[in-house]
C-alpha cells in the first residue's frame, strides 16, 4: 500500500487508505464527510502505482458461478482481483458437450458481491445481453435477436428492450451493457453477425441503436453503460473473427454510407462505449492490420473525425482474429498505441499487464497514454455511481428481474416479427391439422431447443406426428425419418439455425440439408420455418411456405408455432434481402383465423 503513496500527502493517504480498506462502504458508517467521500479521479491517478494503473484497464472473463473459497477457480479470481487488481469483469457462458450453461442469478450475484469485496477500487462488471441477461442468465428476460426488431417495423421495441436490460443488469450486478450491435449485415454469407444485427438498411439500423441507447439510459435508479460494436462495421464479412482476421473490402465512400452510419447515430444518441472489430479494412489501414489495432482507425477516425469521447474497448482479445497474428503482450500494447482503453479477456492477463508496464518502461507507451485511459474508465465507475455503491442487494433481485409485463411484452414482439416469405396453396395458416407431420431441426442434442416448441404442438394436435431430430444422427437414420416424414399430407419443418462463435457458419447443421432435399423432393408440401438465419430459403427455394422468425429464442419458438396454426396475425417485413428469393420489406400480411 505504502509504495504508490509515497509522496503523495499524509491527510490524503489516509482518506484514500480508509476508503479503500472499508472493502463494503454501503455496509460501514461513514465517520465523517470527510473519511466517506471516495477520491476523486485526479487524486487517484496521481496515487496508483503504474502496475496498478495498467491492471486496472485489464477485464477477465467469468463464468457467473459461485465456487468454493478453496477451489483453485475462485483463488485464481482473488489472486487477480485482490492481488493484480485487474479493473472489472465479464460475464460469459460455460459451453460443454452438454451445450452452454447459463448463470444462476443468486450464485452470480453472490460471486460478485464477494470479488466486489476483494477489489480496492470497485469493479466494473460487464454482459453480453444482446438478447437482455437470459443470453447469459437464467430467469431474466428473454428477448429474441435484434433482427427480430426491426422485423416488427417498430423502434419502439428496441427502447423498451433497453429500459429492461438495464433495469434487469444493474439488479444483477451488471453494469456494462455491451450492446446494441451497429453492424450492418449486408453479406448474406455473414457467419457470425446474421441475426445479431438489426438488418442490413442503416438507417434502420440507425434508428433500432439509437432507441436501445436511449431505453437503457432512460433508468435514472440503474444507470448502466452502452455499448456499440463492432467498430467500424463488420457486416459485410464472410469470416468469424473468432476463427480468423475477416476483411471488409468497400472504400471510404461505401463506409461513409453504410457501416459508419449507425456508429454516428450512437454517438449522437450518447453511447457510452465502442468495440472494436477484428476485421481489416485496407481502405482505412493496412490491409492485414486489424481495426483494434490500427491508430488511423481508432484514434484518426473515431476520436478525431467522429468526435468519439468514451470508452473504447477492444473485442475479445484471446479471439484468433488477433491472437493468430499477435502475441497477447503485443496485442495489449498495440491496441492502446491504436487507442483503445480497455482490454478485454486478454488470454493471459498477467502477461499482457507485464508487456503494457515494460512498453511504458521502455518509452513506447507513455504514462500520459495510461492516465487517459484510466481515466475514462475511473470517470465511467464515478457516474455509474460505484465509488459509493457496488454490492448487489440479493433480496431485490426477484423483484427486477423477468416480470410478467416483461415476458408478455417479449412475446408480443415476437408474434409480430414473424414474416411469411412464400405461401404457394395457401399453405398458411395450416389447413387440416390432423394430417400434417412436423419436424424439428434442432441444433444440439444435449440441450432443450426445440422442447418448447414440442409442448406447444402437444396443446394443439396430441396425436400429430413429430420428430425432433439432432445433427449427429447418421445419413441412414436421417433418410428412414424422411421417408416417414413423406406418408404426411403436409410438412411442417422448424429448422434452428442460430449463430455460434467458432462455428464459420450459419447453415443447416449435419446432414439435414440432404434430410430436408428429400422430404422436399416428395412433392408434398413443405413448410420451412428458418427459427434464427433468415437466409437458409436460399438453399431450400423449393418449399411451399416459408416463414422466418429471426430467431430460436422461446419467445420465437411460441410465435411460430402461433404463426403457423393461424392463431396470430403475421405481419413482419423482412430486414435483409434473401438473394434470388426476396427484397428487404417484402413480407406476405396472413390474417389470423377466426377464433
Amino acid at each position: 500500500m505504502r509504495t504508490g503513496f509515497k509522496g503523495r500527502g499524509f491527510p490524503f493517504c489516509i482518506v484514500l487508505c480508509l476508503w479503500w480498506h472499508a472493502g463494503a462502504p454501503l455496509q460501514a458508517a461513514p465517520r465523517s464527510k470527510r473519511s466517506s467521500a471516495p477520491p476523486t479521479v485526479s487524486q487517484l491517478l496521481g496515487a496508483l502505482p503504474l502496475k496498478e494503473k495498467v491492471a486496472q484497464l485489464v477485464i477477465i472473463p467469468f463464468y457467473g458461478e459461485a465456487p468454493s473459497r478453496d477451489s483453485e477457480e475462485y483463488q485464481q479470481f482473488a489472486h487477480l482481483i485482490r492481488d493484480v487488481r485487474v479493473g472489472g469483469l465479464v460475464l460469459i457462458n460455460r459451453v460443454g458437450r452438454a451445450g452452454v450453461k447459463r448463470s444462476e442469478p443468486y450464485a452470480m450475484a453472490a460471486f460478485l458481491n464477494r470479488m466486489q469485496r476483494l477489489a480496492r477500487l470497485p469493479l466494473l462488471v460487464g454482459g453480453d445481453f444482446e438478447r437482455g441477461p437470459s443470453m447469459r442468465v437464467e430467469r431474466s428476460a428473454a428477448f429474441p435477436h435484434p433482427m427480430s426488431f426491426t422485423a416488427t417495423g417498430d423502434p419502439e421495441n428496441s427502447r423498451y428492450a433497453g429500459l429492461v436490460t438495464a433495469r434487469e443488469s444493474r439488479a444483477l450486478g451488471v453494469h456494462w451493457i455491451l450492446f446494441p450491435i451497429a453492424d450492418v449485415n449486408n453479406n448474406p454469407d455473414n457467419p457470425i453477425i446474421n441475426i445479431r444485427s438489426f438488418g442490413e438498411d442503416p438507417q434502420e439500423v440507425s434508428a433500432h441503436v439509437k432507441a436501445y441507447i436511449e431505453g437503457a439510459h432512460s433508468v435514472p435508479s440503474s444507470p448502466v453503460l452502452t455499448t456499440v460494436k463492432h467498430f467500424p462495421g463488420h457486416g459485410d464479412t464472410a469470416t468469424d473473427s473468432h476463427l480468423n482476421l475477416a476483411t471488409i473490402s468497400a472504400d471510404r465512400a461505401r463506409l461513409d454510407e453504410v457501416e459508419l452510419l449507425p456508429f454516428r447515430a450512437a454517438i449522437s444518441a450518447g453511447v457510452d462505449s465502442v468495440m472494436t472489430a477484428h476485421i481489416a479494412v485496407p481502405a482505412l489501414d493496412a490491409p492485414d492490420l486489424p481495426a483494434t489495432l490500427s491508430k488511423k482507425i481508432l484514434t484518426g477516425l473515431l476520436r478525431k473525425e467522429m468526435g468519439f469521447r468514451g470508452l473504447i474497448v477492444t473485442d475479445a482479445l484471446n479471439m484468433s482474429g488477433i491472437a493468430k497474428g499477435f502475441e497477447v503482450g503485443e496485442a495489449a500494447v498495440r491496441a492502446l498505441e491504436a487507442g483503445a482503453d480497455v482490454l478485454l479477456m486478454p488470454a493471459n492477463p498477467q502477461a499482457a499487464i507485464r508487456a503494457v508496464e515494460a512498453a511504458v518502461t521502455r518509452g513506447r507507451l507513455s504514462k500520459r497514454r495510461i492516465d487517459e485511459s484510466l481515466g475514462r474508465l475511473l470517470e465511467a465507475k464515478q457516474r455509474l455511481g460505484l465509488f459509493k455503491r457496488k454490492l448487489v442487494d440479493l433480496e431485490a433481485i426477484a423483484e427486477v428481474i423477468n416480470a410478467p409485463e416483461t415476458e408478455e411484452r417479449a412475446q408480443r414482439i415476437s408474434d409480430s416479427a414473424v414474416t411469411a416469405v412464400k405461401n404457394e396453396g395457401n399453405f398458411l395458416p395450416l389447413q387440416g391439422s390432423s394430417t400434417a407431420c412436423f419436424v424439428i431441426l434442432s441444433e444440439n442434442r444435449h440441450n432443450t431447443q426445440g422442447h418448447l416448441l414440442l409442448d406447444e404442438l402437444a396443446k394443439r394436435v396430441p396425436a400429430a406426428p413429430v420428430e425432433l431430430l439432432d445433427p449427429l444422427m447418421s445419413g441412414l437414420e436421417l433418410e428412414q425419418k424422411a421417408q416417414r416424414v413423406k406418408a404426411c399430407e403436409q410438412i411442417v419443418v422448424a429448422a434452428f439455425a442460430s449463430v455460434t462463435d467458432y462455428r464459420g457458419s450459419a447453415a443447416l447443421a449435419g446432414g439435414y440439408p440432404a434430410f430436408l432435399e428429400s422430404v422436399i423432393a416428395s412433392g408434398r408440401p413443405v413448410l420451412l420455418g428458418a427459427l434464427g438465419n433468415p437466409y437458409l430459403l436460399r438453399d431450400f427455394p423449393k418449399v411451399s411456405a416459408y416463414l422466418a422468425t429471426y430467431s430460436p429464442s422461446p419467445p420465437s419458438e411460441i410465435a411460430f408455432v402461433k404463426a403457423v396454426f393461424g392463431e396470430i396475425p403475421i405481419r413482419g417485413r423482412l430486414p435483409v434481402t434473401i438473394p434470388g428469393q426476396a427484397s428487404r420489406g417484402d413480407g406476405l400480411q396472413i390474417a389470423a383465423r377466426a377464433r
